[in-house]
């Protein structure tokens, strides 16, 4: 039997959290209870809600919690680029981390797409 770890976007995701929380690791001691934890949060959130919406029943719950994911993804996004501009991590890093949420996001969104017309099937 499949489950959320066989998914792609759910390992992609997993490996996700590990280059942020790499990444934060070096971010200086005064972001610990800010940026830093923020991030490594919302990082979480993403394979987390991807795990939690395949435990599901339904294929809408599924794309309920994608979608909780997806949100997640966006505020990833925000933070890095915060971070950036705070030089915190490097223009590299920087773009490794976007590239990641790029691929991510277009799994995610193939996921949803392929639950809805899996539901409009049914």
């Amino acid at each position: 039997m499949k489950t959320h770890k066989d998914l792609n976007v759910w390992q992609n995701s997993i490996h996700l959290v590990k280059i942020i929380y790499e990444l934060t690791s070096k971010f200086p001691t005064s972001e610990l209870y800010s940026l830093t934890s923020q991030l490594r949060r919302a990082s979480v959130s993403i394979p987390s809600n991807i795990a939690e919406g395949a435990a599901r029943s339904y294929d809408k719950e599924f794309i309920h919690f994608l979608s909780i994911s997806s949100g997640s993804l966006s505020e990833v996004e925000t933070q890095i680029i915060i971070a950036a501009e705070l030089g915190f991590i490097n223009e590299l890093e920087k773009e490794k981390v976007l590239n990641s949420l790029i691929e991510i996001r277009a799994q995610l969104n193939g996921l949803i797409k392929h639950l809805r017309n899996k539901e409009s099937k049914e």
